[in-house]
């Protein structure tokens, strides 16, 4: 098996340079980049995680800490960190929570020996829970804004007040809401906006839930929404709206005629049959990317420099899912 001076001496380099190029690739030039790897892969050469953590108090790897892997809006930003920490060397490894706060709390503490840091997708852990855990290594927040953390968010409610508004110049004025689940931060803060803005407009928001954001909780919501007797339905996210319409199709309710429908993200509409769905377009791979880089800065630089969260932005697809309500 070929070994770190093996690749130095074909790379043309020293080991150290080997070494760095293996463990912080920003720290050397492009071109001895390039050659360090090639002469790797002509060797056959991986670097060994535990050994590169001895010599260098890293190991090249960072976790993600999903509530599922069910919801596509998890996976996509998963799969955007995992790309974009790949192009530096690094790895992500995923931990699927349950959105449970002791699942969370384990996962913090059993992996803060093998990763360099933590990204968390809508952590239902406490603040200081979570910044007790950054005290020991860097964690960022997605999908939550935690005072003390890099956190990263989604202006949802500001693409579903478009939504709103479109309903109101539609002449809709009951709107029901299918909240996602009770642990989750965005779904209050969407939910405390969004009943806000309908308040200013004259919109009545009846609220469904809370529930998980699963297909078979948008199935189990689609009849109580049905009966009442609201003109138009906001989803939590795709997933659930899959779900709703789905049922919507066996009892016979037509998507607009008999309701609009409208969801908070369009991940799990992309290739969706049939006419489009009006939705929240949600960056959820910048989210990933994001929440990667912030935890590059501050393992490559200054720890205590966190670097400044963001909340981006939102687009609205409205489409003909929107419609007059149907008159009696």
């Amino acid at each position: 098996m070929a070994s770190l001076d093996d690749v130095a001496r074909e790379a043309g380099v020293s080991a150290s340079t080997v070494s760095r190029a293996m463990s912080r690739p920003t720290m050397v030039a492009e071109s001895t980049l390039l050659r360090v790897r090639a002469a790797a892969e002509r060797l056959g050469f991986r670097a060994n995680p535990a050994a590169r953590a001895l010599t260098t108090g890293r190991s090249g790897f960072f976790a993600m800490l999903v509530p599922d892997l069910d919801n596509p809006f998890y996976s996509t930003t998963a799969t955007a960190a995992q790309d974009l920490a790949g192009e530096t060397g690094r790895r992500v490894i995923i931990a699927v929570t349950g959105g449970d706060p002791v699942r969370e709390a384990a996962a913090l503490h059993d992996l803060e020996d093998q990763v360099d840091g933590f990204a968390v997708q809508s952590p239902v852990s406490s603040a200081a829970e979570l910044k007790e855990a950054h005290a020991r290594k860097p964690v960022v927040a997605i999908n939550r804004r935690v005072p003390g953390l890099a956190s990263f968010t989604v202006d949802t409610p500001g693409g579903l007040g478009v939504v709103y508004d479109r309903l109101v110049e539609l002449g809709h004025r009951e709107v029901a809401y299918l909240a996602g689940p009770p642990s989750s931060w965005m779904d209050r803060h969407r939910r405390a906006e969004l009943v806000e803005h309908a308040a200013r407009t004259g919109l009545r928001v009846r609220v469904h839930g809370p529930v998980r954001p699963a297909f078979a909780e948008g199935v189990a919501a689609a009849r109580g929404i049905v009966d009442s007797g609201c003109t138009a339905v906001l989803v939590y996210n795709s997933l659930l709206l899959l779900g709703v319409m789905f049922e919507f199709g066996r009892l016979g309710v037509r998507v607009p005629e008999d309701i609009s429908v409208a969801a908070a993200d369009d991940i799990a509409l992309a290739d969706l049959p049939g006419p489009p769905i009006t939705a929240v377009r949600t960056p959820a791979d910048e989210l990933g990317r994001a929440a990667v880089t912030a935890l590059s800065a501050m393992v490559d630089g200054d720890r205590d420099d966190r670097p400044r969260g963001r909340r981006l932005p939102t687009t609205v697809r409205l489409t003909d899912s929107l419609a007059p309500p149907r008159t009696a």
